[in-house]
């Protein structure tokens, strides 16, 4: 079993995301799928072997999750991409909004402040599987800090290569432009 890159050429022209911006991001993204990929198949080939006792195996493990959430958080993130911003089109994640947070707006400064906080990472919108609470996490790298038992639902890139070429420094900018081109409705298909 091996994955396939998606292809969300469809995003292309979108305002507030250049085409290089884009092209660049998607190559980034196709290179985790590969290497979630090779890392699989190391990772069969020495369980056939017999090499699961080595440090090699172990590393491969350990690597596996950079990798894999490497392409599954870019998918999500591209995936909630593509829409015209407007909360509106997600009725059940908006009333849930509102019972915790009171606002969609309050919720919306919530996940931009932590967006904006100093470091590399993603932000991510998550439901808590148990409680149904929505939490929004920083996270420093694809395989740390996620919240046992959570279901990501809103996910952003802030690591550079996702904003420098068209933004520099101007990480807030790629924020905003970020929220103008969500697509809600992605972002409420993976409320549970």
């Amino acid at each position: 079993m091996s994955y396939t890159a998606k292809d969300y050429s469809q995003l292309l022209g979108m305002a507030g995301f250049s085409d290089t911006l884009l092209k660049n991001h998607f190559t980034l993204y196709q290179g985790y799928v590969a290497n979630t990929n090779k890392v699989l198949e190391a990772l069969t080939a020495m369980l056939k072997d017999g090499k699961q006792a080595t440090p090699e195996f172990a590393e491969l493990k350990r690597r596996l999750g950079w990798e894999f959430n490497g392409m599954r958080l870019h998918e999500y993130y591209f995936e909630n991409l593509g829409g015209g911003g407007d909360p509106a089109k997600a009725p059940k994640l908006a009333q849930k909004v509102m019972a915790q947070f009171g606002s969609f707006e309050a919720c919306a400064a919530d996940f931009q402040a932590t967006a904006t906080m100093r470091g590399i990472g993603w932000v991510v919108l998550y439901q808590d599987t148990t409680s149904g609470l929505l939490i929004n996490q920083w996270i420093n790298e694809h395989d740390v800090g996620h919240p046992a038992g959570c279901n990501p639902l809103l996910i952003l890139d802030v690591f550079e290569h996702a904003f420098m070429i068209d933004y520099g420094l101007k990480r807030a900018d790629y924020i905003a432009a970020f929220m103008k081109n969500l697509k809600w409705e992605a972002v409420e298909a993976r409320l549970k």
